[in-house]
């Protein structure tokens, strides 16, 4: 199967490559390197065909997905924060650029695309567990476009019979997270701070929860969605189905490092959600996914990943 992974040399889309080289197929990434970094690919450079690029130009998005099976749609300028600051930038990565990859889809004749939407549709819904249908009520900008995604995919796949599939990521984390980023995610944020032995940041009283979900779980969960019958036009959940605390996340830490750290706490941030939870019954059942790695298993291969690299920080 040849494979286009847009986004394919960001975290997620590294691991996903990795796992489709391992399967066999032939892949071919696109990445403009905006938050994507090569070194998440320097080890199968040789094995990939790479396209330096931005989806904001249907040309290139064109020239990327031409002879391609499938295309994974992980291109994308994340990070909720991001997208308030500057909603205007968000929206032409998140929803221009979504919809040029799907227009060349539809163009080169390619079997099916899988999109990676986010947990953060549900916004201020606070129905738990999150189950697809619920009405999105997305919070900030970065929601409002991949929620636009998810609404192309579906058209795409009513008016064009593209057959599209979006999984709505929950809170994934792993090695090759940016931990550097101003807009580092939560869990390479507090592993940083650990290994620097100094006080994480929390944004609130830290008992807000999420579904954090394992890079390996997402992977399984995308390869997945390439392959399952009869879901053209669906959304899933990807998921673990546990609820965990930021103060949860620091008790594990303390846990692992010995260092008993106590957080910061400051004012809440502009479109966050208090709780998130997965109901992943759906996946389950029409992807047959299933989450392998729990919660602590992962966050313990992931601090010894950012260990192995940091290790003047981690004397002290």
């Amino acid at each position: 199967m040849r494979i286009l992974i847009t986004g394919g040399a960001g975290f997620i889309g590294s691991h996903i490559v990795d796992r489709c080289l391992a399967a066999g197929d032939d892949v071919r990434v696109l990445d403009n390197f905006a938050t994507g970094h090569r070194a998440n690919i320097l080890h199968v450079l040789d094995e990939v065909e790479l396209v330096e690029g931005d989806i904001q130009s249907y040309e290139r998005a064109h020239n990327a997905v031409r002879g391609c099976d499938v295309v994974v749609h992980l291109a994308a300028l994340p990070s909720v924060p991001r997208s308030v600051q500057d909603p205007l930038t968000s929206n032409a990565a998140n929803v221009i650029g979504t919809l040029n990859v799907l227009l060349a889809a539809r163009d080169s004749d390619v079997r099916r695309v899988v999109f990676a939407s986010s947990s953060s549709v549900y916004g201020a819904n606070r129905e738990l567990p999150k189950r697809e249908g619920l009405a999105p009520q997305p919070m900030s900008p970065y929601a409002v476009a991949k929620l636009a995604g998810e609404g192309y995919c579906r058209s795409f796949n009513h008016v064009y019979g593209l057959e599209t599939v979006s999984l709505r990521y929950f809170n994934v984390f792993g090695p090759r997270q940016d931990p550097l980023s101003q807009y580092a995610a939560v869990i390479p944020n507090f592993i940083t701070a650990f290994l620097a032995r100094q006080p994480p940041t929390i944004f609130g009283d830290g008992e807000q929860s999420r579904d954090f979900t394992y890079v390996e779980n997402v992977v399984e969960g995308t390869s997945r969605a390439l392959t399952a019958e009869n879901v053209g036009g669906e959304v899933f959940n990807i998921a673990c189905g546990e609820r965990i605390t930021l103060n949860d996340l620091v008790g594990e830490l303390r846990a692992i490092t010995g260092h008993e750290l106590s957080p910061k706490h400051e004012g809440e941030r502009l479109g966050d959600v208090k709780h998130s939870l997965a109901d992943i019954t759906q996946a389950r059942s029409q992807l047959g996914y299933n989450p392998d790695v729990n919660f602590s298993e992962g966050l313990r291969r992931t601090f010894a990943h950012y260990e192995e690299r940091v290790p003047a920080h981690s004397a002290g």
